[in-house]
């Protein structure tokens, strides 16, 4: 089947996506496994009138290799290679920095017209709407996913997640719980990235919470069976909409009471 804007707004209906909502979306474009006609952009604008002028539209835009070559995410390299890569990977400029491994919906939304992008070196977050430049305004470079970042200010404004073709290893509000749970292994890392100070390139150091995400599709599991949540298929790509506050507030008891 060929999808079109009308089929895919009709979909997002169907789901319970409306005007004045707020929604952190991820997708994969190639899961639906039909053509799009329009591609990515029919994607972002079916997604923005869906929720209208005074709803807002978030996605993840990490740019994790912004990070210490150490860490593996340029893959295995000697400590020669490694130094050369701190001293001359480029600072971050929300403007034009890429995605890494974001998918092409993310790398066309962070510069679509209208879109504020947030100034967190490696785990930026994209909005476009009603509260774009709230959501995405002070991210502290220590608390990628916490108390001051885009996912707490979604979760205040009682937001929505919307899985695309993807599964609950993308889905980020999981990572709020991430901060807010309380157990027995959590504990922080430093990292590093490549930053503009006062108009110069520096190799900034900072301390955040570890995380990884590896029980995200077991928690998924685990909510399903509890909560309601929505899903309609198209193409071969399965559509989940569900209220992010439900989610987070469901993931810290799972986490809090399954994890060492």
């Amino acid at each position: 089947m060929i999808i079109t804007k009308e089929i895919l707004m009709n979909a997002l209906k169907e789901l319970g996506v409306e005007e004045e909502q707020h929604i952190m979306v991820h997708t994969s474009l190639s899961s639906f496994g039909s053509l799009i006609s329009g591609g990515t952009q029919t994607v972002i604008e079916s997604l923005l009138d869906s929720v209208g002028k005074k709803g807002t539209i978030m996605m993840p835009t990490q740019s994790w290799k912004n990070l210490d070559p150490e860490t593996g995410v340029h893959g295995e390299v000697t400590k020669d290679e490694a130094k050369i890569i701190r001293e001359t990977w480029p600072a971050y400029n929300k403007k034009i920095t890429p995605t890494n491994t974001m998918g092409s919906v993310a790398e066309m939304f962070r510069s679509y017209p209208g879109t504020n992008r947030s100034n967190h070196p490696s785990r930026s977050v994209a909005a476009n709407g009603f509260y774009s430049q709230y959501f995405t305004s002070n991210h502290d470079l220590s608390d990628i996913f916490g108390l001051t970042s885009p996912l707490q200010k979604l979760y205040e404004k009682n937001g929505y997640v919307l899985l695309i073709g993807v599964g609950y290893d993308k889905n980020t509000s999981i990572h709020l719980a991430d901060e807010l749970a309380k157990y027995p292994s959590k504990h922080t890392e430093r990292h590093y990235s490549a930053v503009e100070e006062n108009g110069v390139r520096v190799w900034q150091r900072y301390e955040t919470l570890f995380v990884d995400g590896e029980d995200f599709e077991k928690i998924g599991e685990a909510f399903e069976k509890q909560f309601l949540v929505k899903n309609v298929t198209l193409g071969e790509a399965v559509i989940r909409l569900m209220p992010q506050r439900e989610l987070v507030d469901f993931s810290v008891k799972w986490i809090e009471e399954n994890r060492e």
